[in-house]
């Protein structure tokens, strides 16, 4: 059962297919919010909402395209799936390029919908928690060494251990003990997350 804190809101044109579309959202657990346009939804929408957004392409005033690209200009967690009875490679390529979670050609299979919106509501926390923690990086990083930033600049530039430990002049096995430490002041659960870290904090340029 979805968190009950999660809402997807449903901006489409049709009073039919919104009313459906909230039938059959509330009957697997979730609340839906209803707009008729995407002027309506931006007048409304709030930073801390939490949970998906279904956009109907083709919208009076802004598209469904164009709504997910104000979102993201607006710094919007929230998943989008775009769906559309009038659906085409470049319209399709452009939501992707948006990071829609996923885009949709009506009549689609409810549990296509659904297994969206899962996804979308996911991204959306996901998003949540690295927004939550970007706050706290600047003052992990002023926690490091200096030789533990010189680890990390070369993690976030892909290098192996034995790379690192090559230019570095200093053995694997001790790039290795930095690397945990850089994991544990950093807080990162696995090398993807100290790249991430560094890429967003500049020093993979350094």
């Amino acid at each position: 059962m979805p968190d009950q804190a999660l809402t997807v809101y449903i901006v489409d044109d049709d009073p039919s297919i919104r009313d459906s579309l909230a039938l059959l959202l509330g009957l697997a657990g979730y609340r839906a919010s209803l707009f008729a346009d995407a002027e309506s939804f931006l007048t409304a929408w709030r930073p801390e909402w939490q949970g998906c957004v279904i956009a109907d392409l083709r919208l009076p005033g802004l598209t469904g395209a164009d709504l997910q690209e104000e979102l993201a200009r607006r710094g919007s967690t929230l998943g989008v799936v775009i769906i559309s009875a009038h659906g085409d490679v470049a319209t399709a390529r452009r939501a992707f390029r948006a990071e829609a979670v996923d885009f949709l050609e009506k009549p689609f299979e409810q549990a296509e919908l659904l297994r969206a919106i899962e996804q979308g509501c996911a991204r959306d926390a996901e998003r949540r928690i690295q927004q939550a923690a970007a706050p706290a990086v600047p003052g992990r990083l002023g926690s490091l060494t200096e030789r533990e930033r010189e680890v990390l600049v070369h993690v976030a530039r892909g290098l192996h251990a034995k790379e690192i430990a090559r230019s570095l002049g200093i053995s694997p096995r001790t790039v290795e003990v930095h690397k945990a430490r850089l994991m544990a002041k950093l807080e990162a659960r696995n090398v993807s997350e100290l790249v991430r870290l560094a890429v967003q904090s500049g020093l993979d340029a350094g």
